[in-house]
């Protein structure tokens, strides 16, 4: 059978793999919003420029340092961490117990001063980053041609998202990172320096923005607006799962993804709407998300 439905199965099994390509990144991309909201209560806007941030600190390290993929693949997500570090000292940690709509505004007026100073800089072209030489090339599996580097980002994806699951959820730390953001004064009694862990917990967050920047560096042009319109699907992604749900974040991303790809072959008008259509459905039905806990 080579059709279904009169489209070609190699087709369908190319849109799949675009689809789990996607997936992929919205699901690093949510897991970091969702963990930020989910510990901090701070709906990050910013998170689309700090994914562009990590995208430009790979690039900037290798034209200007000679630093390659693999070193950069570590020091990226550390440098965009340690710049979420210095933003929520100087200037989130004032609005923890104010309303959800200051942090918001906060972070998109980061937003716009991150892009502005990056687009005076850059322009908006885009810059070009390689692909590694271990990854270049390709797998012909038969019905179709797999590309190495997109292979990986699936895998580098699934293991930063369960390896960040488990700690969170399974681990000591994880306990006391929600309990400090539920109960910091008991925390503290126990001799758990909170305001420092919650810095970490946010530059953590905001570090899997920068990793997944690093990662879609040599699939997408390294440009001053390329987290602009991935951010608002990422945030369409937590809803959807759950504003706070790691788990909700990472299984939504992934199939939503999929879904994304699908519909460009049976659909393709449709395809740039599909997640707005599914988040509007959800929040009718469901409006905590379809992992999140409903109060």
């Amino acid at each position: 059978m080579t059709d279904l439905f009169g489209v070609p199965i190699q087709a369908l099994l190319g849109q799949l793999l675009l689809g789990v390509v996607n997936g992929s990144f919205y699901a690093v991309l949510s897991l970091g919003l969702a963990v930020i909201f989910g510990l901090l209560n701070i709906i990050n806007f910013a998170h689309g420029a700090l994914y562009m941030l990590g995208a430009f600190v790979a690039w900037m390290g290798l034209q200007y340092l000679g630093l390659n993929y693999w070193i950069m693949l570590i020091l990226a997500p550390i440098v965009v961490g340690l710049f979420g570090i210095v933003l929520e000292r100087l200037f989130l940690r004032h609005l923890y117990k104010l309303d959800h709509i200051y942090g918001l505004l906060l972070t998109f007026g980061m937003t716009l001063t991150i892009e502005g100073l990056f687009r005076s800089f850059f322009g908006v072209s885009g810059q070009p980053y390689a692909t590694p030489a271990l990854l270049q090339g390709g797998v012909n599996l038969g019905f179709m041609y797999l590309p190495i580097y997109r292979a990986w980002v699936v895998v580098a994806s699934v293991i930063a998202c369960l390896a960040t699951w488990l700690v969170i959820e399974k681990t000591r730390l994880g306990a006391l990172l929600r309990a400090g953001t539920e109960n910091p004064k008991l925390v503290e009694a126990f001799g758990v320096n909170v305001p420092l862990m919650i810095s970490l917990t946010f530059g953590f967050g905001v570090g899997l923005a920068g990793f997944a920047g690093i990662l879609a560096a040599p699939i997408l042009q390294v440009s001053p607006l390329m987290g602009s319109n991935l951010i608002i699907v990422v945030f369409a992604v937590v809803v959807i799962g759950g504003m706070g749900s790691i788990a909700g974040s990472i299984l939504t991303g992934l199939g939503l993804g999929i879904i994304e790809g699908f519909t460009k072959v049976f659909w393709p008008e449709a395809s740039s709407t599909v997640v707005f259509i599914i988040m509007v459905i959800v929040l009718l039905f469901r409006p905590a998300g379809l992992f999140g806990k409903v109060k």
